[in-house]
């Protein structure tokens, strides 16, 4: 039976943003059902304004070198231009629900992905609330009525940058979360020579975050391929003391349960020297001081060896 696919998780859902974070939000922010019913009332005012602002608001950052960069041509001022009209008639909608917030977090999620850090859009929210400022003060003949529509628009566009930030954050979490998975997977480089046989040449400082992943990738690996003798080759680890032995021990005491032989390799005199004074026993894996030997004690170990033709 073929089983079903798991939608992906909304940003919502991703940064637990329920019904109760939203109240909480929301009166954190002083929003209300007042300042949104405020907010509808004004719709005609945002029609007849919507292409102004937009214009003006996009005129600033055009003319920012910096900020330009992240529209490369005509289609691409086209197309954000008529995301941010509809963006500008949202705030006049009346309406700040579950469906709002995840749309307003897909704006600050669409800015990680392009690299407009945090500063840009709100420099940029900035300019907005200067533009509709100038626009609500025309229109709105009566001050204490202009001053409360602007303070209403002030909490909404207040509670989207805060959305946008939250998501900016949680997505440029993921991408360094990606990229240091990446990071680990090739910094533990297990490579199959032969059948049942693999090597793990290790270069760098091992600390214990970075032992714990060549343990998990050695097994992973071992298990997988079914290996019965594994090559460690330490000859580009810098320093090898208690700690780093320990590790090796470690991880050869885990291949040994699911059923295979550690070969260490690499072991230079200084090495050598420096686990006898620390009395480190090493007796439970096999050592030998070049990469070549520990390939053809990996292949005896499997009943296998290396020939030359016949001359």
């Amino acid at each position: 039976m073929n089983r079903a696919v798991p939608a992906p998780r909304s940003l919502s859902e991703t940064l637990k943003f329920d019904a109760r974070e939203l109240n909480s939000r929301r009166t954190f922010f002083q929003l209300s059902d007042d300042d949104l019913a405020r907010l509808k009332g004004l719709r005609p005012f945002a029609e007849r304004h919507m292409d102004d602002v937009v214009e003006d608001f996009y005129r600033l950052i055009l003319s920012h070198p910096e900020a330009r960069r992240f529209f490369p041509d005509d289609e691409t001022i086209r197309r954000v231009k008529r995301l941010q009209r509809d963006y500008f008639l949202q705030l006049f909608d009346g309406v700040c629900d579950l469906a709002y917030v995840e749309n307003r977090l897909r704006v600050g999620a669409a800015h990680e992905r392009i690299g407009m850090a945090p500063r840009w859009y709100i420099g940029a929210y900035r300019h907005y609330l200067a533009i509709l400022l100038d626009r609500i003060t025309a229109d709105v003949p009566d001050p204490a009525e202009a001053r409360a529509s602007y303070q209403s628009m002030l909490r909404l566009v207040g509670f989207d940058m805060s959305l946008a930030i939250d998501a900016y954050i949680a997505a440029n979490l993921d991408t360094l979360g990606r990229h240091q998975a990446a990071i680990r997977e090739l910094s533990t480089p297990v490579i199959k020579v032969h059948d049942h046989i693999l090597l793990l040449p290790l270069v760098g400082a091992i600390d214990s975050e970075r032992a714990q992943q060549i343990m998990e990738a050695v097994l992973l690996r071992v298990i997988g391929e079914k290996a019965r003798a594994i090559i460690i080759d330490i000859a580009g680890v810098p320093v090898v003391d208690t700690r780093v032995a320990d590790h090796l021990l470690k991880t050869t005491a885990a291949v040994r349960l699911v059923g295979g032989k550690v070969i260490l390799t690499g072991i230079s005199a200084q090495v050598a020297r420096t686990i006898v004074q620390l009395g480190v026993d090493i007796s439970t894996m096999y050592t030998v001081a070049e990469l070549s030997e520990g390939i053809e004690l990996a292949l005896g170990l499997v009943g296998k060896q290396i020939s030359t033709g016949a001359t």
